[in-house]
């Protein structure tokens, strides 16, 4: 028995959340991940997760993947909402079981317009994702607007401001949503990378002073008192912070419980909120355990999850090449001599992060931590070299030997009887290795 089972049914999954930071903050070492992704292999995986666990799920979209003019997903905030629950539908999940965020909900995709474009477009944004049924909202008016002064960073105060301006629209677009509807749930403060983007692979990054902490709680408390909006800071479930935790193309920042501990030790606020810690991709499951324990209890994990399914496809490949290319009427996929054509073909979504000669990057195009192929898996020839790779393995089971080769972990899981030797189940046990690490740190099942 776990904290979360008490809680599976007949809770909403917005208020458990609330209810969670309360626990964590009194010293029950829970937490929730936030799978922040909108890979359907992803997203399946974690509603199983789900399930096993008897928990919610929490699912987040950024400001770069779905917005009012659809992202570089292609969807709106209702899109989005549809496409995820069209997939709990698939699986069984009630709906009821997930929660869904807006993460970075803010100007930061018009910062090249002035302050009254950029803020009007990023009003209409949160306002879009909280009549879709987005419950965690996370106000981020961290970034610097064309009109704003270069010569210097942009003050608290403004940022402040600028994220009790949305928590009002946030608040005015509720009011308009069914009275049983649950009211939104908001994260303050930025301290991370931007949207989409990893630190360069140089020094670990700082982790956040107290001082810092307390500056940017001062501020959203009186930025929303200005702006009328005092009641919603009931309704603040955590501030993001840095723990000290970062990845790049090949380097992984582990957390210093040592160097965290001033934050961990602060006294509680009023709301008891926790820390939010973005990022958290690839840190073992004892540091994020220990991260729950010092209250950054909402860890979000976004390419250590397509990272995965890369991996499981990739070798599965490998497998196909053994057991399938040389047979006559067989097909090959070429699957990732398809996604380093195309990756090439449309460069954007790489480009300004990998840097070196031809040999590294097609390295990082291909096994970078910052995985920056998981934009490229929805494009039309990749998906169809994937559901190629599939069928074919599908159609012609895999040995056992090369199971075992490429696929260890799936390979005792299909001896046991626990997984079925099919591509997809073994493409979803590849992604669910990863999740289970974060549901044991979060105390979602025994560790």
């Amino acid at each position: 028995m776990t904290w979360w089972t008490d809680r599976a049914d007949g809770w909403d999954a917005t208020s458990q959340l609330l209810d969670l930071a309360r626990a964590n903050r009194a010293g029950d070492p829970v937490g929730i991940y936030s799978v922040c992704s909108a890979e359907p292999s992803v997203l399946r995986a974690a509603m199983v997760q789900a399930q096993r666990d008897r928990a919610i799920v929490l699912i987040e979209a950024t400001t770069n993947q779905v917005n009012q003019f659809g992202g570089y997903t292609g969807m709106t905030p209702p899109d989005f909402r549809a496409f995820v629950h069209s997939i709990a539908a698939e699986i069984g999940l009630p709906s009821t079981r997930i929660a869904l965020g807006g993460d970075h909900l803010g100007p930061h995709v018009w910062r090249s317009q002035g302050s009254d474009a950029a803020m009007g477009r990023a009003r209409e944004l949160v306002r879009d994702y909280v009549l879709a049924g987005f419950t965690k909202i996370h106000l981020d008016a961290s970034m610097r607007l064309a009109d704003d002064p270069t010569d210097r960073q942009l003050d608290e105060a403004t940022v402040a401001e600028r994220a009790a301006d949305l928590c009002a629209v946030a608040e005015g677009a509720a009011a308009r949503l069914p009275a049983d509807a649950p009211r939104p749930v908001y994260v303050v403060g930025s301290e991370v990378p931007i949207p989409g983007g990893e630190l360069a692979d140089s020094a670990a990054p700082a982790v956040t002073s107290v001082d810092a902490v307390e500056r940017t709680l001062d501020e959203t408390r009186r930025a929303f008192a200005r702006h009328a909006v005092g009641n919603a800071l009931e309704r603040v479930l955590a501030l993001v912070a840095q723990p000290g935790v970062e990845f790049g193309d090949a380097v992984i920042f582990e957390y210093d419980d040592r160097a965290a501990e001033p934050l961990a030790s602060r006294p509680q606020a009023q709301p008891p909120l926790v820390y939010e810690a973005h990022s958290t991709d690839y840190q073992t499951e004892g540091a994020l355990g220990a991260m729950v324990r010092d209250h950054f209890a909402v860890l979000k994990v976004g390419p250590g999850l397509t990272f995965a399914l890369r991996e499981t496809l990739f070798s599965l490949e490998a497998i196909e090449r053994e057991w399938l290319v040389r047979r006559r009427g067989i097909i090959a996929s070429g699957l990732r001599d398809t996604l380093q054509r195309v990756m090439i073909e449309h460069p954007e979504h790489w480009r300004p992060y990998f840097h070196g000669d031809e040999d590294e990057l097609r390295f990082a195009r291909d096994f970078s931590f910052s995985d920056r192929s998981r934009y490229y898996w929805p494009q039309p020839e990749v998906r169809a070299s994937v559901e190629r790779l599939v069928d074919n393995l599908a159609t012609h089971p895999i040995p056992l030997a090369l199971l075992s080769q490429y696929l260890p972990t799936q390979y005792l899981s299909v001896r046991d009887g626990t997984l079925p030797n099919d591509p997809r189940a073994l493409i979803r046990a590849g992604i669910l290795t990863v999740i289970d690490v974060y549901a044991r740190a979060c105390g979602m099942r025994g560790r």
